[in-house]
């Protein structure tokens, strides 16, 4: 029978993620203007192990306050690092070692779930009406998109973060590991 988790075991089960998660994703923002975005995404990253994120554009500060009160004290996980341009941005994330994947519906633009999410990369988004620039869609190693079956055209930004950090961690889970004994369930589950 199920049981919601208390403390000591959500830290456990994450623990045991943690121990199985070894590829390094990192985050770009650009001109992600509204602090609450802002700050949502910070929470999200830090739930799923980012560690990095550069800003660039008309990006929201990660310390204005409302940013800070969405990110609920998860923006101590994560550095930050500002970036004159988009164009900048993708020099320093090569730089790390990193692919950049923009996160945009746009033409030429491959379904997310068959998108190169595999090994180190940097994950891109931008303005929360306008989407990307020009320059990043540009700069990006790979520009993915989230379907959406649905009759709304879009995603809010931070939802879209999440989403694409899901697919990433979902995508490196999947891979057999040298222990896998065949068990699917979370690490430590039994």
């Amino acid at each position: 029978m199920s049981r919601q988790l208390g403390p000591t075991d959500v830290k456990r089960l994450n623990r045991s993620w943690r121990r199985v998660t070894a590829t390094r994703i990192c985050l770009l923002l650009e001109s992600v203007s509204q602090p609450f975005n802002v700050g949502s995404i910070i929470r999200t990253a830090a739930a799923f192990g980012v560690d990095h994120v550069w800003l660039c554009g008309d990006t929201a500060d990660p310390e204005h306050p409302s940013a800070r009160k969405t990110a609920l004290g998860t923006g101590r996980y994560l550095t930050f690092e500002p970036m004159p341009s988009p164009a900048a941005a993708a020099v320093a994330v090569r730089a790390a070692g990193l692919r950049l994947v923009a996160i945009e519906l746009a033409a030429g633009a491959t379904p997310l779930h068959e998108a190169a999410l595999g090994g180190d990369v940097c994950l891109a988004v931008g303005h929360e009406d306008r989407g990307c620039s020009a320059a990043l869609l540009a700069a990006a190693d790979q520009v993915a998109y989230i379907p959406q079956p649905g009759r709304v055209g879009s995603l809010n930004v931070a939802a879209a973060v999440a989403i694409a950090l899901a697919e990433a961690r979902r995508r490196e889970w999947a891979q057999p590991r040298p222990d896998d004994t065949g068990d699917r369930g979370a690490p430590g589950a039994g």
